[in-house]
């Protein structure tokens, strides 16, 4: 059994979650994700790895509560347990020295950004961060961002904080800070991934991104986190997470990551009905 060390909601509806795991700590590498269960037969979710420490065994993670495997995983109190944590797993994103790298975090992908920031800056690259969301309330860990980066954006749809709308506005604010990274790293939702490798594509800077399909083994033994890059079919998982964004078949991995979307929902809607049949039933 792997003990919650750490469980808050650090924003609206994304959690943080810390988990003694001393064996995943000791070989997790910025990038990479691990496989949790809630309960013994329960549902297997991957997650990025959002940090670590070493020395204390533990591993972080943040997630977005969307269904009813990440509703248990967000009700964990300190001090439980939950049985599996699988990892590390997939391939730890390149870090090398590039010269300029625009890290770009939205959602849950503000989390797993900072270790790659760290990663990047650690090689002596200069970094700059960008986090995007509808509203700046829903922002978290941008102290820790700035702290490994040379510059700081935020992109916000009501324009509460920094540029006013999406990821589309790229073009005008590295003209602004007139700059232009030699590679794009994108973690977030897959329309942000999507748009932003749209944007970059007639800009032509390298541009790499976090792929999360629907996944179940995470060791390339079922396929069910199958995605199209270019003319090959890859294992997210095994030949991932990262992938090049520009060679993406992005429509497909859409679709496939809307496959379970209602059998989600269902049980999050359901669950206190089915609750109050079964007690009525009892009586």
């Amino acid at each position: 059994m792997f003990k919650v060390v750490a469980s808050r909601m650090i924003v609206p509806n994304m959690h943080l979650l810390t988990l003694e795991a001393p064996n995943v700590a000791r070989e997790a590498q910025p990038g990479q994700f691990v496989i949790l269960r809630a309960e013994e037969e329960g549902e297997r979710i991957p997650l990025s790895i959002a940090d670590w420490d070493k020395d204390l065994g533990t591993i972080t993670v943040i997630f977005m509560n969307i269904g009813s495997t990440t509703n248990r995983l967000a009700a964990l109190q300190r001090e439980t347990s939950i049985p599996t944590v699988v990892g590390p797993l997939g391939n730890a994103t390149e870090i090398e020295k590039y010269g300029t790298v625009l890290c770009v975090g939205g959602c849950y992908g503000i989390g797993s950004m900072f270790p790659i920031a760290r990663a990047l800056k650690e090689k002596g690259n200069r970094v700059i961060t960008l986090v995007e969301g509808r509203s700046s309330y829903l922002f978290y860990w941008e102290e820790r961002l700035k702290a490994v980066s040379d510059k700081a954006i935020q992109i916000t749809r009501d324009g509460t904080k920094g540029y006013q709308g999406h990821i589309s506005r790229l073009p005008d604010i590295l003209k602004d800070i007139d700059e232009k990274p030699d590679r794009v790293i994108i973690n977030g939702c897959t329309f942000l991934m999507k748009r932003g490798s749209d944007v970059t594509r007639p800009m032509e800077i390298d541009t790499w991104v976090s792929l999360n399909p629907i996944m179940i083994d995470g060791t390339g033994m079922c396929g069910v986190c199958r995605v199209s890059i270019g003319e090959e079919t890859k294992f997210a998982c095994v030949d991932g997470p990262d992938f090049d964004g520009h060679q993406v078949n992005w429509d497909e991995l859409l679709q496939r990551r809307k496959t379970y979307m209602r059998e989600e929902v269902v049980p999050l809607r359901t669950s206190r009905c089915e609750e109050h049949r079964l007690r009525a039933q009892e009586k």
